[in-house]
């Protein structure tokens, strides 16, 4: 079955982006995942195909009307879920990504301006999501985000089915370093652990690198991944002397 995005926006030719290319590219191209972006704009009803108003009660800006946008939402709902990407949304995880992933698709609404109506969220079921905390000029970028994250781990997409296992966020700790010739570089050489060919040896190796750069980098993952505890700061030292 194609993972479907479809896009509300009003710049469709952002769509779909960095995603024409490489390995997305090739899997938009074998029907893997589709790309739909519908204009905003398309759904006006005056002649000047006006989307948005000035705030109610004064203030800066212009804001998104909401019965425009709720007719490009009705023009496209089909089940899948509805994401509308925001500052104040929930932040988006590799849980989330994951789940999305292994549905249908997902429609993702692209905001500009000061925002959306708020009644627009009372109306319809919609998702809010953002990918950090940090404003940007519209939603297009995020939604780019949100499409890259889930059509990576679509079948096919990165080749063998484990590439992503180990990576960054998608069991809860950061990604161990990765290391490729030469075995030494400006006095800095590949660890010795990695050189080993000890399997065993090298997945603790792994394993520690992992626990020992989330502890230091982001401990407020420390105490949420999936794999149970991390290791008290002596396997940190105990990895150091396998180095």
């Amino acid at each position: 079955m194609t993972w479907r995005a479809t896009i509300l926006t009003l710049y469709p030719d952002m769509f779909p982006g960095h995603l024409g290319h490489s390995l997305a590219g090739r899997a938009i191209g074998a029907g893997t995942w589709a790309c739909d972006a519908v204009n905003i704009r398309d759904f006006a009803t005056d002649r000047h195909r006006t989307v948005d108003d000035t705030p109610a009660g004064g203030g800066p800006g212009m804001v998104l009307r909401a019965d425009v946008v709720a007719a490009a939402i009705d023009s496209v709902a089909d089940g899948r879920p509805l994401l509308a990407m925001t500052p104040r949304g929930r932040p988006l995880t590799q849980a989330r990504v994951r789940a999305l992933a292994n549905g249908p698709g997902a429609i993702l609404l692209c905001g500009r301006f000061e925002g959306f109506d708020e009644r627009i969220f009372q109306r319809r079921a919609i998702e809010e999501v953002s990918i950090g905390d940090y404003v940007l000029s519209g939603g297009e970028v995020a939604a780019l985000v949100v499409m890259d994250a889930c059509v990576r781990l679509l079948p096919g997409v990165m080749g063998a089915a484990c590439s992503g296992d180990e990576e960054s966020h998608e069991r809860g700790l950061l990604e161990h370093p990765h290391y490729t010739r030469p075995p030494a570089w400006e006095g800095l050489a590949i660890p010795e652990a990695l050189r080993s060919g000890d399997h065993a040896r090298i997945a603790r190796w792994r394993r520690a690198q992992s626990e020992q750069d989330t502890r230091l980098r982001r401990p407020d993952l420390v105490d949420h991944h999936v794999d149970g505890p991390v290791h008290s700061p002596s396997g940190a030292r105990q990895q150091k002397k396998e180095e």
